[in-house]
């Protein structure tokens, strides 16, 4: 049975594990994740103190992508030893009736993370297409007729993930902004400006992941969908039309975008 996974923090309890019975060590949450992964991409392990009437001890919470990853984690290390000298217990998580819980997005590096894990490092690439300095200091403070120390520094970016064996292509468009403490010392001004250029990036690029649903079939394969549901206006622009709303980045930030995601 094909399974549909997204680029969303994975909220399901099917996808949810617990274990019981860990023993205290260091770099327990490693220990967890070194067994954990090798069936399948882990979105978090957490590894928690037991309750003080639970006795001594941790449990760990594990999310996983796909529900079908942590089904066959479920059944292969529920009662075992694995690291440790007593067998563990290993559930699927209970499932919460009449709780919802809010569907997030997930940040450009887990993004990046889940697309090398099922389309492989070289199955997608992504492009900035513009990024723009819209904070609009002197229109806003000065229609206000303001003079302010503290200002706000606003970057527009639109960023394109390209799957070429798929032939998907998608946009998404963020807006990354951050207050600067003293506007008249340049270094600081520099290092808001740049540092809000890297979260419009990667908020662009988690944007455009959005869009695109991976199912993963049963012998293992992955097929790519366009998500319908997440379609917004600039889906319907041209390139050039996209690069009308905000002008072109210089080219030598090309070359670095992966590192400011």
């Amino acid at each position: 049975m094909a399974e549909v996974v997204e680029f969303r923090v994975p909220t399901g309890s099917d996808q949810t594990l617990l274990v019981w019975g860990l023993e205290p060590e260091p770099g327990l949450e490693h220990s967890l994740f070194s067994v954990f992964s090798k069936f399948g991409p882990l979105y978090s392990v957490r590894a928690h103190r037991n309750a003080a009437v639970a006795g001594p001890g941790y449990y760990a919470v594990i999310k996983f992508y796909s529900a079908g990853d942590a089904s066959r984690a479920q059944h292969a290390c529920n009662g075992q030893r694995l690291f440790q000298k007593s067998p563990l217990k290993v559930c699927v998580c209970t499932k919460q009736k009449g709780f919802q819980q809010q569907v997030l997005a997930l940040n450009s590096n887990k993004c990046q993370e889940l697309a090398n894990h099922y389309l492989g490092f070289n199955g997608w690439s992504s492009r900035i297409i513009t990024l723009q300095n819209v904070s609009g200091f002197d229109g806003e403070n000065e229609e206000r007729g303001e003079t302010l120390q503290k200002r706000p520094v606003k970057y527009l970016c639109a960023v394109q993930v390209m799957l070429p064996n798929h032939g998907v292509r998608t946009t998404g468009v963020a807006l990354g902004e951050a207050d600067v403490e003293n506007s008249d010392d340049p270094l600081e001004f520099v290092t808001a400006s740049r540092r809000v250029q890297k979260l419009a990036v990667g908020k662009a690029l988690s944007s455009a992941f959005q869009k695109i649903l991976l199912i993963v079939l049963e012998n293992g394969k992955v097929a790519v969908e366009y998500n319908s549901t997440q379609e917004e206006l600039i889906d319907c622009l041209t390139e050039e039309e996209l690069k009308g709303l905000v002008q072109p980045l210089p080219s030598d930030f090309f070359e670095t975008h992966r590192e400011l995601t």
